[in-house]
């Protein structure tokens, strides 16, 4: 199962090496802060980067939430799973589906995408968001990202995506 593990804000990458650390290889799956791809303008030059899909969040996969919970405490940092009560909360088929579809084991970045604007019409021609335009709630051409509106973490949250938009015409 996949659970989400609330983390302090900025310290994502760290939080996520310390629980790779202290956490044993046993219980622990796989460990990971969702990124996505995007470019930024250094000095006038446009390069390729990753950033945050969910600041504040690691995603944590195992078998043994219990035995999960009790590696968490030998953690030297803020970690703590996501529950309703008593009850951990793990991530829906859907929510794990959602970013199993833009991302791979071992490698969880979504790929930039590009797209075309005709008139008021958004057409996504590569990349992730190919035939998911529908998701698509807002977009900032020089910032080159794209706002998605999706359920995750039992909540409607609003996550940026790399996009490029190549042509746009009237």
């Amino acid at each position: 199962m996949w659970y989400v593990v609330q983390v302090a804000a900025g310290r994502e990458t760290n939080a996520e090496a310390m629980i790779r650390r202290f956490v044993d290889d046993g219980v622990l799956q796989e460990c990971f802060v969702p990124r996505y791809e995007l470019m930024k303008s250094f000095r006038g030059e446009w390069r390729l980067c990753t950033a945050k899909l969910f600041p504040g969040y690691v995603i944590v996969v195992t078998n043994d939430i219990d035995a999960l919970e009790a590696e968490l405490r030998k953690v030297p940092a803020f970690t703590k799973l996501l529950a309703s009560g008593d009850a951990f909360l793990p991530l829906s088929p859907e929510e794990i589906d959602w970013i199993a579809a833009f991302t791979e084991h071992g490698d969880r970045v979504i790929e930039m995408s590009e797209g075309i604007i005709e008139g008021d019409q958004v057409r996504i021609t590569k990349g992730p968001l190919r035939h998911h335009e529908a998701w698509i709630k807002k977009i900032n051409r020089h910032k080159r990202l794209a706002y998605l509106e999706i359920e995750m973490f039992g909540r409607t949250l609003e996550a940026k995506v790399g996009l490029g938009i190549v042509k746009k015409t009237s």
